[in-house]
């Protein structure tokens, strides 16, 4: 019998387990996976390491600082800031075809920009950033969570061009929604990325996993990988325990699921149907260059850019193709503040992610899916290059992730990267005693995907949430 039974361990569901540890729980975190990490997670090919899911990791914050997402999440689960030896992004752009605008882990440099390129609007963006100073998104509750972020920002920011700037990489990073945002999602996001910034350890989201892992097991944690939930089983009302895959039975007095609203709910055996079509429906492809230089020596010093290639930034399922190549997000690896000890990494990375089809790449046979990897990583490359320097001569090495490999390694309907559009927010369900973290609760993100375990752990899954 297990005070906590939690499925999937992602980040989230590490980082809940390790909170609960904390107070002497008995947890055992269930994956259906050989690995960790759900979407945020690495492997090593062709002699080389790669990460998928992580481009940045967000809320940056310094040594030190006292408040702010970050702090919280090391307060919490009692790590240091050196466990996580985060280094500061170099600058990131959002690059339309007739503006750019760059932004660093300072807002004084987008808030300068803004000044420069759009003057009209800069004292909207400065009440803007007030505001959202004093949204409190740790709570979870906020009554204007659901309002429509375009609809506030055309109350703040005069030009049309400057809000599809502005919501280009929060939607990119943290939108489950298709066209327009949560206000409170919009919130969240604008913190995460242009108040607080970029990082990222030196060596890639490998270091946070096992950091988590490591502080989880020491703990007394039990971490069962193969081990995929097939069935909650429910009595009177209430989980009693979960059935996994090879009919292992395994009691607990309460359930934190990290896989998704509709995900559990299926898994419950006293629910017949769920409805398919409130799942989330934006996934993407990831197309990875190695290349024999640093981007730096090509003249790319950019961390991350964010194109879109029109006025109008489109932020929706492609329907009639595999992928939408008219926007997307360029990331290098390489362009972080590392240490001189760290020096920097042995190959020259370039990272572009752009929408994508889960059930047409899942529609595809075999030999024509490995042919389409092939020609949508040269589609969204050629995409790319009108915003970047053309890399193209450099690469020695490719990769490419679609939405059937997120769908394998997250069980997300449709292969939805940050899940359904309606959030969770409390994270309770229809059962007292099964509760919802990670994406579908509404905290995305790393940082934000910790946060949402430790706090549903505190607020459900402890008799008194401690200060």
């Amino acid at each position: 019998m297990y005070d906590t039974i939690i499925i999937g361990a992602g980040m989230s569901g590490l980082a809940a387990g390790i909170r609960l540890a904390h107070f002497d729980q008995r947890v055992c975190v269930l994956e259906r996976h050989y690995t960790i990490g759900g979407l945020n997670s690495f492997y090593r090919a062709g002699g080389r390491d790669y990460d998928v899911g992580l481009h940045a990791m967000t809320n940056f914050a310094r040594k030190g600082t006292k408040r702010g997402p970050l702090a919280k999440l090391i307060r919490q689960l009692r790590f240091s800031w050196e466990d996580f030896a985060l280094a500061e992004q170099i600058g990131s752009s959002i690059r339309f075809p007739d503006a750019q605008l760059d932004f660093g882990n300072d807002i004084g440099l987008l808030e300068s920009e803004i000044a420069r390129h759009f003057p009209s609007c800069i004292d909207g963006f400065r009440k803007l950033c007030l505001t959202l100073l004093d949204y409190d998104d740790l709570a979870g509750d906020e009554p204007q969570f659901n309002l429509s972020a375009r609809r506030v920002l055309e109350g703040l920011i005069p030009d049309p061009l400057l809000r599809e700037m502005l919501l280009c990489p929060l939607m990119w990073y943290g939108n489950a929604r298709e066209e327009d945002m949560d206000y409170g999602q919009f919130c969240i996001m604008f913190r995460a990325c242009y108040l607080e910034g970029f990082a990222r350890p030196f060596k890639g989201v490998r270091v946070i996993l096992k950091n988590l892992v490591r502080k989880f097991r020491g703990l007394g944690g039990e971490l069962k990988l193969r081990s995929g939930v097939s069935r909650i089983h429910v009595e009177d009302g209430r989980a009693v325990g979960v059935v996994l895959d090879d009919g292992t039975e395994i009691a607990g007095r309460r359930i934190l699921s990290s896989a998704g609203t509709i995900e559990t709910l299926r898994l419950c055996d006293d629910i017949s149907e769920v409805d398919v079509a409130t799942a989330g429906q934006l996934s993407f492809i990831e197309s990875i260059s190695i290349l024999d230089k640093q981007p730096q020596d090509f003249g790319f010093d950019r961390t991350i850019v964010f194109y879109n290639d029109s006025d109008t930034f489109h932020w929706r399922k492609p329907e009639h193709s595999l992928c939408d190549v008219r926007t997307g997000v360029i990331c290098s690896p390489n362009n972080y503040r590392y240490t001189s000890s760290e020096g920097n990494l042995p190959d020259g990375v370039i990272r572009i992610t752009t929408l994508a089809n889960h059930d047409r790449w899942s529609a595809l046979p075999e030999p024509q899916y490995r042919a389409e990897k092939i020609a949508q990583y040269e589609a969204a490359v050629e995409s790319a290059v009108r915003f970047m320097p053309d890399f193209r001569r450099l690469t020695i090495a490719t990769d490419v992730f679609t939405p059937k490999t997120i769908r394998r390694f997250t069980w997300h309907d449709n292969g939805a990267v940050y899940g359904a559009p309606d959030k969770r927010l409390d994270g309770t369900t229809h059962l007292s005693n099964l509760f919802l973290c990670g994406t579908d609760q509404g905290f995305v993100g790393i940082v934000g995907a910790i946060l949402s375990g430790i706090s549903m752990a505190n607020r459900h899954c402890l008799v008194a949430s401690p200060g």
